[in-house]
């Protein structure tokens, strides 16, 4: 039987600003990308978000990011490698500490919004993240976007490195994903979204924005906790994918 992991964008809640149902995308998902306060998320938002993770099984991982709270991380920062080293090293020691308080630990790492995306060309930036999660603990996973160079870059370091798709969002033909700023980034239905990972899981491909079929292999699906609909459409893909023989677990 075909294994999957699916994950979500979780924690990204500020103060009396909410993002999401976090609680209720824990139902469909096997694990969470857990804010670490520089893109989304308060200690104490963190901290619940850590508690109901371990509540219902779900696997934490940090969703490191620029420091850009403004922007929510979808901008891109044009700081050294230093800076980032220590700004990724950050993130995960504050995580640790509030996932040791809840019973759990942090078992991966997964780039959020421009850094994801950045570090897939950007090789400065790909090399601090890279450093970074290894000098914190060699044996985390990361998370990335198939072809990515810090892809490459974790497998040369000895890390695990962990392809990932997204349920929700269009792709170039390159195997990219189209920016945010496009009104065509996202993608809404639920039906559609299902469909196309259910390809993924069992045939291994993927259907880019023109029509292109991408081949594509992943460890894991994102579908993210902030785009409309986002608990009824976790939960068609998984069902979708139960459905079609594909077994949910964390990759970890």
């Amino acid at each position: 039987m075909p294994v999957i992991d699916l994950n979500s964008d979780v924690g990204e809640s500020f103060g009396n600003w909410t993002m999401g149902d976090d609680v209720a995308i824990f139902e469909s998902v096997s694990s969470a990308n857990v804010a670490c306060g520089f893109h989304a998320g308060d200690p104490s938002t963190i901290a619940q978000t850590c508690r109901d993770a371990v509540a219902a099984g779900v696997t934490i991982g940090a969703h490191v990011a620029y420091r850009d709270l403004a922007g929510f991380g979808r901008r891109f920062l044009d700081c050294s490698y230093t800076e980032l080293f220590d700004d990724v090293l950050y993130q995960l020691g504050a995580l640790q500490g509030l996932a040791r308080a809840a019973g759990s630990e942090v078992r991966y790492v997964k780039p959020h919004g421009a850094l994801y995306n950045t570090i897939v060309r950007h090789e400065v930036h790909a090399r601090a993240v890279v450093d970074a999660v290894r000098t914190f603990n060699k044996d985390l996973p990361v998370l990335l976007l198939p072809g990515a160079v810090a892809l490459e870059m974790v497998a040369d370091s000895g890390l695990r490195g962990v392809a990932e798709a997204f349920a929700d969002r269009n792709y170039n033909p390159d195997g990219t994903l189209v920016s945010r700023r496009d009104a065509n980034a996202v993608i809404s239905d639920a039906g559609t979204v299902t469909a196309n990972m259910v390809r993924l899981a069992t045939q291994g491909t993927i259907t880019a924005i023109d029509g292109t079929e991408i081949p594509m292999s992943a460890e894991s699906i994102c579908v993210h906790g902030d785009t409309a609909g986002a608990v009824a459409m976790a939960k068609a893909v998984r069902a979708g994918l139960e459905d079609a023989g594909v077994s949910i677990s964390s990759f970890v």
